[in-house]
């Protein structure tokens, strides 16, 4: 799977902030510390990163992806629970209107990490 290295990379990071946190803060509490085990491992990252939104070839708004790590996989973090499927689809809507191939959608909230690849299904048809 085309950046399985960096993704691997980036769950390990996850999982290394959720060990030594573990659940119950704040979503930014995880921002934080999860730019700081990027930075620790030298993965080139943005945070907060405003994307452009499109539709039909029309740009209707913009939206803040948590994390773009080199340029390739958008990374969105959540506090809660649990993951449900409207946060996977929302993973994968991201994916698509910011035409990136790869993502990855971060739980901190539960006791164990949580975490899921999306792949935006436009590079993936044929695949």
């Amino acid at each position: 799977m085309k950046h399985s290295d960096l993704t691997h990379q980036i769950i390990g990071s996850a999982m290394e902030v959720h060990s030594s946190l573990g659940n119950g803060f704040q979503e930014v509490i995880y921002q934080r510390a999860l730019a700081h085990e990027l930075w620790l491992r030298n993965i080139g990252f943005q945070r907060e990163v405003e994307m452009p939104v499109f539709y039909k070839d029309k740009q209707v708004g913009t939206r803040r992806v948590d994390f773009l790590i080199e340029n390739h996989i958008s990374t969105e973090l959540k506090a809660i629970t649990r993951l449900e499927d409207v946060h996977l689809a929302q993973g994968l809507n991201y994916l698509e209107a910011y035409n990136i191939e790869v993502g990855l959608l971060l739980n901190f909230g539960a006791t164990r990490l949580e975490y899921k690849r999306l792949l935006n299904k436009k590079y993936w048809e044929d695949v």
